[in-house]
């Protein structure tokens, strides 16, 4: 028995594909049944018959496969037998075999234990990190709250104070473009009135030469007149000489014409003449003077009609620059507010950045360090199974319990499913006239590709 129980160690830490076909059936049996003992169940079965009992067991996937899917399977089949021929020789070696078994329950007892001192390892890793996490989330701030408050009710303060000042200069800034609007229009004004009184001044002067002129005619007329008289005077005087003379001559003539009489009818129609003149000359003069009066009334008129249509237009051009003055001052403060926001929120904005970043980091840490334990965790639980089971079987052995006896072994082929694979190929010809595509053809060409296995695989259980 000892010697079959040394065989059957040698075999299970060999491979499969190791075994012999000289080894005895029941050591084959024994070695796919350690083997079978660190590998997971498969939906396959096996049966088994000891001593004419028959019994079902699960057989096993193959270990780090595809999980029984299209792999190939070697499914064996037990049938009764005897284990007699074979119990001298292993009772001859049962020491050995006892001595061989203590030293690898051993080796995996130490494996065990250096597994479990280094998963306490990291447990206290773990619990130091979470511990420095708690402190370093659990920090007291409450010593900078005061601090802070202050700060925050400071730049308050300095905030309203600021804008108290900016609408103060602001006001002050509105008063004195009211102040130069006004004194502009003021200056406008006087210019428009100075430049009224020029053109008045000039309509005046025209008015005293037109004046000037009328009196030089009423002198001129005077003087004709005196030149008239004296030149009157001076006929009648001639007349009176030439009829004083020393001569008589007597003539019969009709009766005699008074010459007093008709200097006298002259002078009357030469006075009429003149006072006519006169007043021709005054209705003209006057006539002349209403007309420049009128069109001094009506200028002034239009002077006082556009003055005040100027002052009305300059009082709204006066109201638009201050309404447009102070849209323009909230305009501006508007977009420094915006621009301080913007600069306080992308700093905020650049903070919470930063910190989800660090989280991130963190948190791919933390996915890290849990997938690394999960690992661990997973093959340190295949490890314990796997002792579990070599514990279990020691003990079977131990106990005598073993008693499995094969005679047949049976190897079923499963063959992979090939995918169908084809290649297609298309050609696509244009032909371009003047960078215009005037025809085009498209080809498609299909090519089947099978890919052949070598062989098949087979599997031992």
């Amino acid at each position: 028995m000892s010697t079959c129980l040394r065989q059957t160690l040698q075999l299970c830490s060999s491979p499969a594909g190791h075994l012999s076909s000289t080894s005895p059936p029941s050591l084959i049996m024994y070695a796919a049944f350690t083997r079978r003992s660190s590998r997971s169940s498969s939906s396959s079965t096996s049966r088994v018959s000891v001593s004419g009992a028959s019994f079902r067991r699960r057989a096993p996937s193959v270990y780090g496969g595809a999980g029984g899917f299209g792999t190939r399977i070697s499914e064996p089949v037990f049938t009764s037998g005897s284990l007699t021929q074979y119990s001298e020789s292993v009772s001859s070696n049962e020491k050995w075999t006892m001595q061989n078994l203590n030293d690898r329950l051993a080796n995996y007892l130490e494996t065990v234990r250096t597994l479990e001192a280094s998963n306490r390892k990291l447990e206290l890793q773990i619990g130091e990190f979470k511990n420095k996490r708690a402190v370093s989330v659990s920090q007291d701030f409450t010593g900078y709250f005061a601090a802070i408050t202050k700060l925050r009710a400071e730049i308050m303060q300095r905030h309203s104070e600021n804008q108290r000042l900016i609408l103060q200069v602001d006001n002050a800034q509105l008063a004195i473009d009211d102040f130069r609007m006004k004194y502009e229009i003021e200056l406008n004004m006087c210019v428009m009135v100075a430049a009224d009184v020029l053109r008045i001044r000039g309509i005046r002067d025209g008015l005293t030469l037109n004046i000037s002129d009328l009196e030089i005619q009423i002198e001129g007329l005077k003087e004709e007149l005196v030149i008239t008289q004296n030149n009157q005077q001076e006929d009648l005087r001639q007349l009176r000489i030439q009829h004083t003379g020393t001569v008589n001559v007597g003539i019969n003539c009709p009766e005699p014409v008074d010459l007093c009489k008709v200097l006298q009818e002259m002078r009357e129609q030469y006075e009429a003449v003149v006072v006519k003149s006169k007043k021709e000359l005054e209705k003209w003069f006057l006539s002349k003077v209403d007309s420049l009066q009128m069109q001094i009334v009506t200028c002034s008129q239009e002077v006082k009609t556009f003055e005040t249509e100027l002052s009305e237009i300059k009082r709204t051009k006066q109201s638009l620059e201050i309404s447009r003055q102070s849209s323009f001052t909230e305009i501006q403060f508007l977009e420094q507010n915006m621009v301080e926001a913007k600069s306080r929120y992308s700093v905020q904005l650049s903070q919470l950045q930063l910190t989800i970043n660090t989280l991130e980091t963190e948190l791919q840490q933390l996915r890290v360090s849990v997938e690394q334990q999960q690992a661990d965790y997973k093959l340190l639980l295949d490890i314990k199974m796997r002792l579990e089971m070599e514990i279990a079987e020691y003990r079977r052995l131990l106990d005598g319990q073993l008693s499995v006896v094969v005679t047949e072994i049976v190897e079923k082929e499963v063959e992979e499913y090939k995918p169908h694979i084809e290649r297609r190929v298309k050609t696509i010809v244009q032909e371009v006239v003047d960078g215009k595509v005037v025809s085009s053809t498209v080809d498609t060409q299909v090519e089947e590709i099978h890919q052949l296995t070598s062989g098949a695989t087979k599997h031992l259980i």
